[in-house]
């Protein structure tokens, strides 16, 4: 019964996995202190808060070497890039008011003649 009752705490607190990988301790340490204090809090927090301090130190290191490793020139190149050809893509689409003025002064378009080949 007890043991049923620990799984179900360790499922809760999945951040005590991490301390038996690494070895600081192991599931029989882990059940030992469930068993004599339960799930007191003032025991658990040191493995949970401590867990929870080196996720965030493990995440900000982790944007740190990344904002590093970025090439600012080639950021730059890819943006100018793109801003050529939204440039490109703007003047196609763009119709000057006298190209709309003309083709409304040339009137109706007249069909154009039905050629027969081949006696059809």
């Amino acid at each position: 019964m007890k043991n049923e009752a620990f799984k179900n705490f360790v499922r809760t607190k999945p951040e005590l996995i991490r301390y038996v990988q690494s070895g600081e301790m192991t599931w029989q340490k882990f059940y030992e202190l469930y068993d004599l204090y339960g799930e007191d809090e003032n025991v658990w927090n040191k493995y949970i808060l401590n867990n929870e301090r080196s996720g965030v130190t493990d995440s900000i290191s982790k944007i740190t070497n990344m904002v590093k490793n970025v090439d600012v020139n080639s950021i730059k190149s890819h943006i100018n890039t793109a801003q050529k050809a939204i440039d490109f893509v703007q003047d196609l689409t763009k119709k000057t008011p006298q190209n709309i003025t003309n083709n409304l002064n040339k009137g109706p378009v007249s069909p154009r003649p039905l050629n027969k080949f081949f006696e059809d």
